[in-house]
């Protein structure tokens, strides 16, 4: 199976993505304008889509309809915008490009850019609450739970802070320190997106590790190949600052393994994922195929 089955099917699912956020988030003219601009301006940029998407495919392997899948993509997809507003603030990342155009705080300002970030992922959480509405309504609480522990400060935020730390001053275990870094502050999401949809489907504890397992490898892979691509890339395709690790100085598997050895460490980590994905329902289904797209994937 090759990265493009992968490809057509985000291609498709992403109108439905799009409509879905689109009658979940307030419209422009609702009142206060100004913040409910800011949360469409980055919620609407572009973005690839591949949480939600995510949960679609692992949900459809699982024998889910579509319909009962979107929702909670989403409400991962306002989380997953909210924390790239607040990444590229000034005092973290301070970046002025994402997605090919200006920042949040560029195009408003700085704290407009916060309190976009605060209410994604509030409507994200309330979202997950409240939809679907003909989900049993102990499974909706268990994917609140769930999500919340992947994006507090023993998942995502943790992650965000010790990622932080290690700018610039690489700790004696640097090694040990990066990838956990990286399973938390982008792995932790992307797992939860492959989790959402075993939790709708109500899938035994053991099922919830093997997908456990998958969501975690996705995520080290997509973070590897994204620290490949802040060296080989430029801020044309990639649609932000290309070289602003190296820049920086940050703690990154090019940075500390080398070029070459970090491509290596990506292909590992594929090939682990496939294998996992193998015992999954219908052999994972499109899992195969999202796999060769991350591992392969130039933007």
């Amino acid at each position: 199976m090759s990265a493009s089955d992968f490809a057509r099917f985000l291609h498709e699912i992403r109108p439905h993505i799009d409509t879905t956020l689109d009658r979940l988030i307030p419209a422009e003219d609702v009142a206060p304008q100004r913040i409910h601009q800011a949360v469409r301006y980055s919620l609407f940029a572009g973005g690839k889509r591949i949480r939600p998407a995510l949960t679609v495919l692992t949900g459809r392997a699982l024998g889910l309809e579509d319909h009962a899948l979107l929702p909670g993509g989403c409400a991962l997809e306002m989380i997953h915008t909210y924390s790239l507003i607040h990444d590229d603030l000034p005092s973290l990342d301070n970046d002025d490009l994402r997605r090919g155009r200006p920042t949040c705080h560029r195009q408003f300002d700085e704290a407009t850019a916060i309190l976009a970030g605060d209410s994604l992922l509030t409507l994200g959480l309330t979202t997950l609450a409240a939809e679907p509405v003909d989900m049993d309504g102990e499974r909706r609480r268990a994917a609140v739970e769930m999500v919340g522990n992947a994006i507090g400060t023993l998942g995502m935020i943790g992650g965000q802070v010790d990622d932080l730390a290690a700018e610039d001053h690489w700790p004696d275990d640097a090694e040990a320190v990066l990838e956990a870094i990286h399973r938390r502050k982008t792995g932790a999401l992307l797992t939860a997106s492959v989790r959402l949809a075993g939790i709708y489907a109500g899938v035994d504890p053991d099922r919830d590790i093997r997908l456990s397992q998958l969501g975690d490898l996705i995520g080290m892979m997509f973070q590897i190949a994204d620290d490949i691509l802040d060296v080989e890339g430029t801020s044309g395709t990639l649609g932000k600052t290309a070289g602003k690790d190296a820049h920086a100085r940050k703690l990154t598997y090019p940075g500390l393994f080398g070029l070459q050895k970090a491509k290596e460490m990506l292909d590992a980590t594929r090939d682990q994922a496939l294998e996992v994905a193998s015992r999954l329902p219908e052999q994972g289904g499109l899992f195969p195929s999202l796999i060769h797209f991350l591992s392969t994937r130039d933007r």
